[in-house]
């Protein structure tokens, strides 16, 4: 059933955007009013990557340029006339897409999943001083990110090197094919791993060290830097989609930014959880950090802002490790969710969820998870709250080193899957950060951050609508002393195996 948020197109108060988002099973679309609102229903048509053992994780990037373009004629339809003023795309981050001079694709869309570029991850952390790329770029040396991707990219395909014009992300190449402006979010190019956090530009020296010429790389927008529109598709766009026809396109930014915002966390005040299959904790902040934690990505998203978080790879999928090994289903619902909103029991086993290797904060990409202290009367209703205290610790972690560059977060939104799956690890992850923690109960908070921020410079000073949020839920300080003590354990552990 619709809440109050969503309204209908006659009670829609101008300007429109239209807000996209290709994550990674769909992509998205809705239209928002000027108090970032959802107009009438959105739309989404399902996709799945092509993936394969040897890190393969690939989808064709024409087949998105036609899920974007069926969105939106699906959208403009529903809007019966009524004019949009901008358009606005968010994708998933750390995608790659190698077009020649035409613009056309001479490589599949390379996802932030694939990992084939792995062996040269090893290289770069000997050839590369790792602690002081992060402090320059704000990322490590990982698969998802560019450097790596375009070393095996040389080495295997230097046919395709050869013949590139440009290198660009999917949410550019989409934008590129529509309305033939060349461009990246600023947000979208600092996921790269390739842009000075403290310049906000691409990083010329590291692109270098990886073999390509900085002007292969698509020009920065910030988020109030539209794209300029090719006249030729101008004149395409208002005859397919007259209501856009003076409607401004902004670059394409991440879908964790758009998350961000879509929660609620969008200044220093704030911090914001999602919580899917994977997770990620993140600040939004104005004052760019001097010296970044080593745990902690930091991406410049615009000229005034960036993001500084870290990421999980196991949230919702160590939980359904825990459905599946425990046989939750044998179990009562009720008895399960006692168990989890229980006092918190020191002989619950102690879980380190590293079930796909670590990213924040360690960054032990070959970590495995751990389970400990389990004894013959252990019961699976136990190790299943292992589990969740495991991952609420993980958030924990990252907060401890959030804490150090932005001291100001009094609350935290949490959003995503999980939440609404299970919402009793809610209150744990208060209890272990010792900060309250709000539900954000719309749906797609990527989508809705993506037009809030188009929002911005297209409607300044209309005040914007507070989305559905649950009762925040508070720490229980009585509880501070067993999670001190569990944060302790996990930090002994983690550095006797991976340390």
């Amino acid at each position: 059933m619709a809440s109050d948020f969503d309204i209908e197109l006659k009670d829609a108060v101008p300007p429109l955007v239209l807000a996209l988002d290709v994550g990674s099973t769909a992509s998205r679309g809705a239209v928002y009013d000027a108090h970032g609102r959802p107009v009438g229903k959105r739309a989404k048509v399902p996709h799945t990557f092509t993936t394969a053992p040897d890190g393969t994780s690939e989808i064709d990037p024409d087949q998105v340029v036609d899920e974007v373009t069926t969105l939106i004629d699906q959208l403009v339809e529903a809007l019966d006339g009524t004019p949009v003023a901008g358009v606005a795309l968010d994708t998933f981050a750390s995608s790659m897409v190698v077009v020649d001079d035409d613009g056309r694709p001479l490589t599949p869309c390379f996802t932030y999943a694939d990992s084939r570029c792995a062996p040269h991850v090893a290289a770069l952390r000997v050839e590369l001083d790792e602690e002081a790329l992060q402090q320059r770029t704000g990322t490590r040396v990982h698969a998802s990110y560019w450097p790596a991707r375009l070393r095996w990219l040389a080495e295997e395909r230097p046919e395709v090197v050869g013949q590139a014009a440009r290198y660009l992300s999917l949410g550019d190449h989409v934008l590129h094919r529509l309305t033939g402006a060349l461009g990246t979010g600023t947000s979208t190019a600092a996921w790269t791993g390739m842009v000075d956090r403290h310049t906000a530009d691409w990083y010329p020296e590291l692109a270098e060290i990886v073999g390509i010429a900085p002007g292969q790389l698509p020009p920065i927008h910030h988020l109030d830097q539209p794209l300029q529109v090719d006249e030729r598709r101008a004149a395409k766009i208002a005859k397919r989609w007259p209501t856009l026809q003076d409607a401004v396109w902004y670059a394409a930014i991440t879908d964790g930014l758009a998350a961000n915002v879509g929660l609620g966390a969008y200044d220093e005040t704030s911090m914001g959880a999602s919580c899917a299959t994977s997770g990620a904790l993140r600040v939004l902040v104005r004052e760019m950090p001097d010296e970044l934690p080593p745990g902690l990505w930091c991406y410049r998203v615009s000229h005034d802002r960036a993001l500084v978080g870290g990421a999980l790879n196991d949230v919702g999928r160590a939980l359904a490790w825990a459905d599946v090994t425990l046989a939750v289903d044998q179990i009562e619902d009720e008895e399960l969710s006692a168990a989890l909103l229980a006092e918190p029991h020191p002989t619950t086993p102690l879980v380190l969820p590293f079930f796909t290797g670590e990213r924040s904060t360690g960054w032990a990409a070959d970590a495995r998870a751990v389970v400990a202290g389990v004894s013959a009367g252990s019961a699976p209703v136990e190790v299943y709250r292992g589990v969740v205290e495991g991952i609420a610790l993980s958030y924990a972690r990252i907060v401890s080193q959030l804490r150090e560059v932005a001291p100001q977060p009094e609350r935290l939104f949490a959003g995503g899957s999980v939440t609404t799956d299970h919402p009793e690890l809610l209150q744990v992850m208060a209890d272990a950060m010792r900060t309250p923690v709000t539900p954000v109960r719309i749906k797609r908070t990527t989508l809705h951050g993506t037009a809030l921020l188009a929002l911005e410079s297209l409607a300044p000073d209309v005040r914007r609508a507070r989305p559905d949020r649950g009762r925040a839920l508070t720490p229980d300080y009585n509880r501070r002393r067993y999670y001190t003590d569990r944060f302790q354990r996990f930090e002994r552990v983690y550095d006797a195996l991976f340390g």
